[in-house]
């Protein structure tokens, strides 16, 4: 489940799930969690919001981490 915003139509992705991070960093299921619930806990080095029992992660705030900046 992802959250996107549709403009001129295209699906632009917002929020990543942790299976969205585990995907991109090519990682197992259980160290994506391990290292969502550490920055979580830590508040770096990228944004992740708690809703419930399940992880957000704004696409924006990753994406910045992944490539440096």
């Amino acid at each position: 489940q992802q959250i996107f915003l549709q403009r001129f139509g295209f699906l632009i992705i917002l929020i990543y799930t942790v299976t969205n991070i585990k995907d991109l960093l090519n990682i197992s299921r259980t160290k994506a969690y391990e290292y969502v619930k550490k920055v979580y806990k830590e508040g770096k080095p990228f944004k992740v919001i708690k809703v419930g029992e399940n992880y957000r992660i704004p696409k924006t705030s990753f994406d910045k981490w992944l490539n440096g900046e």
